[in-house]
């Protein structure tokens, strides 16, 4: 477990994720080379961290430089995943240096995710409760919903499809403090601006909530959102799910002008599970910064098993991903991935990237990433954090198949006294679930219990060791107090 992290939980400090490739000759120039010597560029990708990397001599204007395409050699290793996020971009740093930070996906599976009856229906209701959230405002300043009852069979022209979303899609700037080490070892901060998408899920009578990736939002001390009609407002973070790379933000409507709330619209969800290979796909969002863009495709596969590594804390984690080859550009996260029926099946997340290989990017199935938005905009944070009491290791997709384990929050130390202690779980305890919601990693846990008063009981589930098999178990939890530092 060397490459995990042990976060004492009650009084970890986290810092902002800066994503990378799992692999064992990363180089932190900027390229890395696999076992066929083969030089990937991380090129023009996304993140919300800009350090400073001079991605060209001489460059002033970030918007007049075109993506360079290199000449690469090297194989492509089976089962092996070179993907670079595609979030966020245009990082400005001191006015004249484009600056990206490298978020990472390692390896392909293809394992698929099997859910009890029970988890599966909570989430249909959580997924019907968000799509009808959207049509509920029933204020002076309630948006449309988009029309999808125009259903296209082809991918030729889809002008239609896109003239009735684009109003439900939006650009994201994120203003950062970033870190720098300069020739003679001195640091510094500055500030540092990068671009991403997001999609308009839902509304209330006083504000809209855009759906988009983690680490498009990640970091950030202002975020401002571009609307269809060009103007902008400032936004702040909702809510965010690190382990599945989704966040909710939200704009005050009464921070809009009347004229862009009565241009935007709510997008109309769809069904991710009842996706076929090979049907059309379309996707939206701020390609390059440049603004929205489209491209369109098929669904090439579905339920791809892809592992991201946080660089910082050393957390892997896999998701279960839509592919497709609608081209996923940087800046495209956060962004949509439709049907023909203009209907969100997908956000957009991340695209391999290798001279040798074309049209691989991915998205977040809405289906799964429905119920996660839906709990992050009903949830309220509480005014004091509550404690339960370990310190964990997160158990990652290669640890758990190198030892068959579990994935989840291996349980290294119980603290005295504690509510977890008192509660009866025990060290070598794998948590998976915290009142009903998968929790992954040592951030998931820090994150949800953020939103729960000490003095709350919550029902926890783990995976105990016992003759050489691990069995479920739920245990009820009453929180504590988060300790002073």
């Amino acid at each position: 477990m060397d490459n995990n992290q042990n976060n004492n939980f009650s009084g970890s400090s986290y810092n902002n994720n800066q994503y990378n490739y799992n692999n064992d000759n990363q180089n932190t120039s900027g390229t890395w080379s696999s076992s066929g010597n083969a030089q990937n560029s991380w090129s023009a990708n996304a993140g919300a961290n800009m350090n400073g990397a001079n991605m060209g001599g001489g460059m002033n204007d970030p918007k007049q430089k075109r993506p360079k395409k290199e000449r690469k050699k090297g194989g492509f290793g089976e089962k092996l995943a070179k993907c670079v996020a595609i979030a966020l971009v245009f990082g400005l740093v001191g006015g004249s240096v484009f600056a990206g930070t490298n978020y990472a996906v390692g390896r392909l599976t293809g394992s698929n995710t099997t859910q009890t009856a029970n988890v599966k229906e909570q989430e249909e209701e959580e997924t019907t409760h968000l799509k009808q959230s959207a049509k509920d405002s029933s204020g002076k300043d309630a948006v449309d919903t988009t029309d999808t009852s125009s259903t296209a069979t082809s991918v030729s022209d889809v002008s239609g499809i896109v003239s009735e979303v684009m109003p439900s899609i939006v650009a994201i700037t994120n203003m950062s403090e970033q870190q720098y080490e300069n020739f003679f070892g001195q640091t510094g901060t500055r500030e540092s601006e990068s671009a991403g998408s997001g999609i308009i899920v839902s509304q209330d009578d006083d504000y809209l909530y855009i759906a988009t990736n983690n680490h498009v939002v990640e970091g950030a001390t202002t975020l401002t959102v571009q609307f269809i009609d060009d103007s902008t407002a400032s936004a702040e973070v909702k809510g965010t799910a690190a382990s599945s790379d989704l966040a909710v933000v939200q704009v005050a409507k009464s921070s809009m002008q009347q004229d862009t709330l009565s241009q935007v619209k709510v997008a109309t969800l769809g069904d991710s599970d009842s996706l076929q290979v090979g049907e059309g796909a379309i996707a939206i969002g701020n390609a390059l910064g440049y603004g929205q863009s489209v491209t369109t495709g098929v669904i090439s596969a579905v339920n791809r098993s892809v592992s991201m590594q946080d660089e910082t804390t050393g957390e892997e984690i896999t998701n279960e991903l839509l592919q497709t080859d609608a081209a996923i550009n940087p800046g495209n996260s956060g962004g949509a991935l439709l049907n023909m029926k203009g209907e969100v099946i997908g956000i957009n997340e991340m695209k391999y990237s290798d001279t040798q290989v074309e049209g691989m990017g991915y998205s977040i199935p809405i289906s799964k990433a429905a119920p996660i938005i839906d709990r992050l905009i009903s949830r309220q944070a509480a005014d004091s954090a509550s404690y339960i009491g370990i310190n964990g290791v997160n158990v990652t997709s290669q640890i758990a198949s190198a030892y068959k384990m579990p994935i989840g929050i291996y349980v290294a130390q119980v603290v005295s006294g504690s509510p977890s202690e008192q509660a009866g779980i025990l060290q070598g305890d794998i948590i998976t679930q915290f009142d009903g919601t998968d929790v992954k990693t040592m951030s998931d846990l820090k994150d949800t219990l953020e939103y729960y008063a000490p003095g709350t009981q919550v029902e926890v589930t783990v995976q105990r060791p016992a003759n050489g098999q691990y069995t479920e178990q739920t245990v009820t939890v009453t929180l504590g107090t988060k300790p002073q530092q």
